[in-house]
This record gives structure tokens, C-alpha cells and sequence, in this order.
């Protein structure tokens, strides 16, 4: 009788078979993950006399609707089961320490798996420090001829500059996801409101973020971008990553505020089930239309779906 000699990879694929056959799961598909992505937003400068601009609002990436800077979606992520993948949310900015003169700090980043949105850059403050800093959007300008920072690629916009001639003081707004804060001239006391919001509608209702925080002229305040955008002297909004409000002392009285931490909101089929790691604070409201969202708002730590 003939003797055939099976090969590993024959064995393999019988071993494969028979594991099919016993009704045994052996490969899991990949799924698809829609993100918003948010960073922690800029503080607004802070300044003892003259003006102090806006916190820029924190980086904004998402796979659902249009990205901060003018970016088309990104491409949603394709993920697998029993897989840790690492959240962030960011800290909003703080204010600077000196009271006198402070440029408005950073944002910190936030992360889902490979996307990374950048913090949002801290406003400028009068003369000794008077740019604002780069960030997902870029913190205001002040006093003295102050340019504003500049805003990441794909994430959101610049702020405004402060221009000639000189005399007198004035501030711009943080820079916001979906626009710039304008330019001002240093000569007209004059505080630019925040760069303009962006809404999105991952959750099913539409909700404006990440707007740049209002500047603060010698004795003129300005709006935030909209989205809980601070205006001048006001905090940016928790978990919109919105920039906080630039303050000045003069002809008004006002403090720099802290900038919005960020947020992270994932969208995925009804079918999976996702368990959010220890240090994560989240919820995930009952399914919708085939979709299930989790909305994860401080800490950093893992995530998996089963």
C-alpha cells in the first residue's frame, strides 16, 4: 500500500478544517472606529498692564466631518478585537506663574491608537513675551507687535497679529479650529475675538468645539470662537478644548484663564462591546441606528473591544 507524506502546511489547513467544523472562531475581522480627537486648549496670556492675547484651541482630528484647519475627514480607523489601544485626553493650558507678565501655557496632547491631536498654543503677553505660541491652533499675539502662533497642519488655524504702528495696546484671539483670529493694530486698543469653532455630529447632535479663546486690550475684552471658547478673562470650556481668555490691568481688570481639556469620541457597530482600562472616565449611552458611542472624557490608560 502507497504511504503519503503530509506536509506541515497540509497538516496546518486539515487542523484549520477541523477546527471549523467544530464550530471554533479561528479569525475575527477587523472593524471600523470613527474618532473625534480633541487636545487640551492654550491659556490665555497674562499681564499686569497693556494687553494679552488668547489661547489657541486644542488640535482637532476626526474620520467624521470636516478636521480643524480646513482638513477633509480622515480615514477611519481599522481596528481588531481583544487589542489594547492607548486613550488620552489633554489638560487644558495653565497660567503662566508670574502675575506680572506670563505667556499662557499649552495645552497637553490627546491620543487614540495612531491619531494624535496637538495642545493648543498659550497666548502671548505684552512686552517681554508678546508672540503667541504654535500648537493645534495657535495662541494670540499681544502688545508688543505680537505675532500670533502658528496653527498645526490638518488640526487648526493660526492666530492674528499684532501690526504697526506702534502706542497704545492690543491683543489677538487664540486661533480656533475651524478660523483665525484676526489682526489688530497695536495703535487701537483693540482685542480680536477667538478663531471660530467647529461642530460636529459623531454623537447624532451637532456641538460646537475647540474655539480660540478672546484676547484682552488695554481697556477692550473680546469673545471666544464659540464652542466654550473663553472670552477676555474667561476659561475655556472643559472637554471642548477651547482656549482660555487672555486678561489684562488698566483701563479693565482682568486675569488670563486656563484653557478646555480635550475629549475623545469613538463610534463603532452595535455588535462590539468596548471596555475602557483603569484611569479612563467614559460612557457609552444605549445603541443607536446600529452604531454604538463612547464618550471618554479625562485620564489615559487603554481601551479594547470585544
Amino acid at each position: 500500500m502507497a504511504v503519503t507524506k503530509l506536509s506541515t502546511s497540509g497538516l496546518i489547513s486539515f487542523a484549520r478544517y477541523n477546527t471549523l467544523l467544530a464550530g471554533n472562531v479561528v479569525y475575527t475581522p477587523f472593524f471600523s472606529v470613527d474618532y473625534l480627537v480633541i487636545a487640551g486648549a492654550g491659556a490665555g496670556g497674562n499681564s499686569s498692564s497693556n494687553s494679552a492675547g488668547g489661547g489657541g484651541a486644542g488640535g482637532y482630528r476626526t474620520s467624521a466631518g470636516t478636521s480643524g484647519g480646513g482638513a477633509s475627514a480622515e480615514s477611519a480607523l481599522s481596528l481588531a478585537v481583544s487589542t489594547d489601544y492607548t486613550v488620552t485626553i489633554g489638560a487644558g493650558g495653565s497660567v503662566g506663574s508670574k502675575s506680572n507678565a506670563s505667556r499662557g501655557g499649552n495645552g497637553s496632547n490627546s491620543v487614540f491608537a495612531t491619531i494624535t491631536s496637538s495642545g493648543g498654543g498659550g497666548g502671548g503677553c505684552q512686552n517681554d513675551l508678546p508672540n503667541g505660541s504654535a500648537g493645534g491652533s495657535g495662541g494670540g499675539g499681544s502688545y508688543n507687535l505680537g505675532a500670533g502662533g502658528n496653527g498645526e497642519t490638518g488640526q487648526g488655524y493660526s492666530a492674528g497679529d499684532v501690526t504697526g504702528p506702534g502706542g497704545n495696546a492690543s491683543a489677538t484671539g487664540g486661533g480656533g479650529a475651524g478660523g483665525t483670529s484676526l489682526d489688530v493694530t497695536q495703535s487701537g486698543e483693540q482685542a480680536s475675538d477667538g478663531g471660530s469653532s467647529l461642530n460636529s455630529s459623531i454623537t447624532g447632535t451637532s456641538v460646537a468645539r475647540a474655539g480660540g479663546g478672546g484676547a484682552d486690550g488695554y481697556t477692550e475684552g473680546s469673545s471666544g470662537g464659540g464652542g466654550g471658547g473663553g472670552g477676555a478673562g474667561v476659561a475655556g470650556t472643559v472637554n471642548t478644548g477651547s482656549g482660555g481668555g487672555g486678561g489684562a490691568t488698566g483701563g479693565v481688570n482682568r486675569t488670563g484663564q486656563s484653557g478646555g481639556s480635550g475629549i475623545v469620541i469613538l463610534k463603532y457597530p452595535d455588535t462590539r462591546t468596548i471596555t475602557l482600562g483603569a484611569g479612563l472616565t467614559g460612557s457609552t449611552p444605549a445603541a443607536s441606528g446600529g452604531f454604538k458611542v463612547t464618550t471618554i472624557t479625562a485620564g489615559t490608560g487603554n481601551v479594547s473591544f470585544a
